[in-house]
């Protein structure tokens, strides 16, 4: 019973922030009004869905926010386990220590101040463009460019967040039995062949949940990390699902039309932790 009880604000939480709000999903099939209220609102059906997915601009924001995901699924998921990897490693505790409170720290930071470190790194008159021009003579755009944005916004994101999101490896490395190293160093194993065919192994479930979990993410691109780096001459890459749903629902009253575009971005990643637990399961990895 001490058990429950402390329980019960978690179950409370998930009830009325989680579980109650998704009522409000039904907008999604009316012609939504303040007056008229979410049960009041006339019922359209599936009309919001047939213009979400009939507008050129939709379109595209839904393919933008796949694009950014996946990239950074791709690209950003192995580095904390690369740094899990590399930090368990170090012998010297004094520089083990000192080296994860710095890659810990970019975590605590808003995105506003990240955005405000980066912009002024990459802008037209910031340290990067001063220091290309001395050595080449001209500048570059970085944060008008397409692709250089890219880049900058799954750098930016890495740097943020690699750091935090390696303790859950290094706590997983810590349950790999140490004998298992002595006798593969015995046997003539260097350190990648450890790496690969112990460690990686070891922390294999770790991974394979902590990647089921990004899938269920794959169409939640950080509303804050676009919101700050992006500008009007990289919108046709960098408006993404979060930015769309603020401007046109919040500031422009639609909130029948974005609603719809929420379920169907939530419906996605339901999919998406679905199809990926039923391949990890194939391997005997699954999370259910």
């Amino acid at each position: 019973m001490p058990l429950w009880l402390m329980f019960l604000p978690v179950i409370a939480f998930y009830l009325v922030f989680k579980y109650a709000p998704m009522a409000g999903l039904v907008i999604a099939f009316k012609n939504y009004t303040f007056y008229e209220g979410i049960w009041g609102s006339q019922w359209v059906g599936f009309d919001n869905f047939q213009m979400l997915f009939t507008q050129s601009q939709s379109l595209q924001i839904i393919r933008n926010t796949l694009l950014l995901s996946v990239l950074s699924v791709v690209i950003a998921f192995p580095f904390p386990i690369m740094l899990a990897i590399m930090l368990n490693e170090v012998r010297r505790k004094w520089f083990q220590k000192t080296v994860q409170t710095l890659v810990y720290l970019p975590h605590f930071f808003s995105w506003v101040i990240v955005g405000g470190l980066v912009v002024t790194l990459f802008a037209q008159t910031g340290i990067v463009n001063v220091l290309l021009e001395r050595l080449t003579g001209q500048s570059f755009a970085f944060l008008f460019h397409e692709a250089s944005w890219v880049a900058i916004f799954l750098g930016s994101g890495i740097w943020k967040d690699a750091g935090f999101s390696a303790i859950i490896y290094l706590a997983a490395l810590t349950s790999i039995d140490p004998s298992l190293y002595e006798a593969a160093s015995i046997d003539g194993a260097g350190k990648w062949k450890q790496i690969r065919h112990i460690t990686l192994p070891g922390i294999a479930p770790t991974i394979v949940i902590m990647l089921i979990l990004a899938m269920g993410r794959v169409m939640e691109v950080g509303f804050d990390q676009v919101y700050v780096l992006q500008n009007s001459i990289v919108s046709g890459i960098s408006e993404v699902i979060s930015t769309y749903i603020y401007a046109i629902g919040l500031q422009g009253g639609q909130f029948s039309l974005t609603a719809a575009l929420g379920l169907f971005e939530s419906l996605v990643a339901f999919v998406l932790v679905l199809l990926t637990n039923a391949v990890a399961r194939r391997f005997g990895k699954g999370l259910w």
